[in-house]
């Protein structure tokens, strides 16, 4: 019997789950001279090595088409494989919180980490086994002969947009994540997992994290390390950190096939700097912005192989409006953040259960009047905080990056940077809302002048007083 044959497959190797992965599998020998035909597939999935197709230690499961009328078989594999990818929460072991390091028996919120952090659910290796079933001997049983391997995939927690240019090479297609790959040749147009524009505003003590695609073995060294750079008002140099990759720093030395190390987290902002540099602390008095630079290997302080990231910390607001900070799981399966520094207007809707209490009391001896008994009681209250926020003024490059909060099936409010007890279960940084805001009206200079937005948003947990 012959071997089958991939007729179509993504194109690239390293698939965000939200676009279509779609396998073409034929058998024109099997299709022509047998009944009850199908094609199947097995389809393997690895939270650590790459899936070996001969055991069934990562099957996740095997799914069965009948041929089309043009005699192949059309997998979809969407669906199914974006069960196994998720947001990262929580560092991985080896990531540090104020040079405190992770342990699996506690791990840190992964916005607040000093430096690096390795991705845990976010990435996923995928492969899978192709072959034909049909009717042998009575019975419908796979063939060996036929069966035909995939290439190895990494999945990841991210998404395309209609208007995200796909490749096609006929019949294979997919999107190119090469912009987002480390390359010290075209540096200045490489990203990180962000649409976020390259210059962005902090506060003081506000905790973010950036995300990149870890290069893969060939070029292992790609991004070595990170330089920061910090500048005064004048855009004179104060100081600089530069915080190699490295197992002590919560990244890894030396790159293996690990799919945790695919992805790879740096704390960022001022309260992640706040957490641990010394450089950081000492500029902070005179500080006006920093710049954010990957690095590879190359001696001294290395070759840039991403583009610039630029962060100015917002002076104190005059108004003392409260400031509310927002992340959010973004296109790419990594986290933005945004701090709304205008006026913001917090209501506590509460909505109580109620019973009616008889009056006095009717279970001892004598019935007694107690004024404090009878008439309509609560018998628990449950309040629920929204809050109205509102941006400064902002770009158009904002946009995006608000058109994808407001679709983030995940947003969190961060508290900033506090000393904590020690031992503190640090339960206080991250709280999870709701954006209730229904629409998002994208504005332009041209329409609207000046741009600002205000958006609703609802804490998700439902604060429960006692009961009586």
């Amino acid at each position: 019997m012959a071997v089958s044959v991939i007729e179509q497959k993504p194109l690239f190797t390293t698939l965000p789950v939200g676009q279509e992965i779609i396998f073409v599998i034929s058998n024109d020998t099997a299709v022509a001279n047998q009944t009850k035909v199908k094609f199947c597939v097995d389809i393997h999935i690895s939270d650590s090595g790459i899936p070996n197709l001969n055991t069934t230690n990562d099957l996740i499961g095997t799914f069965k088409t009948t041929p089309n009328d043009a005699g192949v078989g059309i997998f979809d594999l969407t669906n199914t494989v974006s069960n196994y990818v998720q947001a990262d929460h929580l560092c991985t072991t080896n990531a540090q919180f104020k040079t405190a390091t992770a342990s699996s028996g506690k791990l840190f919120p992964l916005h607040l980490i000093d430096k690096y952090s390795l991705s845990d659910n976010a990435v996923r290796y995928m492969a899978a086994r192709f072959y034909v079933e049909f009717l042998q001997n009575g019975v419908v049983t796979p063939n060996p002969n036929t069966e035909v391997d995939s290439a190895d995939f990494s999945i990841f927690n991210g998404y395309l947009k209609y208007t995200d240019v796909l490749d096609l090479n006929s019949p294979d297609f997919g999107y190119d994540l090469s912009l987002f790959k480390a390359n010290s040749s075209s540096f200045s147009v490489r990203k990180y997992l962000t649409n976020a524009p390259a210059i962005q505003y902090a506060n003081s003590g506000d905790y973010g994290t950036l995300a990149f695609l870890a290069p893969s073995q060939a070029v292992a060294n790609n991004v070595n390390r990170i330089r920061i750079q910090y500048f005064d008002s004048s855009n004179s140099l104060i100081s600089s950190d530069n915080i190699t990759k490295s197992n002590t720093n919560g990244a890894y030395s030396t790159y293996t096939a690990s799919i945790n190390k695919k992805i790879v987290y740096f704390g960022c902002f001022p309260g992640n700097l706040e957490n641990w540099s010394t450089n950081y602390a000492a500029a902070k008095p005179t500080l006006s912005y920093y710049t954010i630079e990957a690095h590879d290997t190359t001696p001294g302080i290395g070759t840039q192989t991403l583009r610039t990231m630029t962060i100015y910390v917002n002076c104190p607001d005059q108004k003392n409006y409260e400031p509310i900070r927002l992340c959010w799981l973004n296109q790419w399966g990594a986290w933005d953040y945004y701090t709304f520094t205008k006026k913001s207007i917090r209501t506590t809707n509460t909505r109580g259960t109620t019973y009616t209490q008889l009056g006095g009391t009717w279970n001892k001896s004598r019935y007694t009047i107690d004024s404090y008994k009878g008439g309509k009681k609560s018998f628990r209250m449950n309040a629920t905080e929204s809050i109205r926020i509102n941006t400064d003024f902002v770009s158009e490059d904002d946009n995006t990056m608000f058109e994808e909060m407001i679709n983030s099936p995940e947003v969190y409010m961060l508290d900033k940077f506090t000393v904590e007890p020690t031992d503190a279960a640090l339960n206080q940084y991250v709280t999870p809302v709701r954006i209730t805001s229904s629409s998002f009206q994208k504005k332009t200079r041209a329409n609207d002048n000046l741009i600002q937005y205000t958006f609703e948003i609802e804490k998700s947990k439902t604060l429960r007083t006692q009961s009586i």
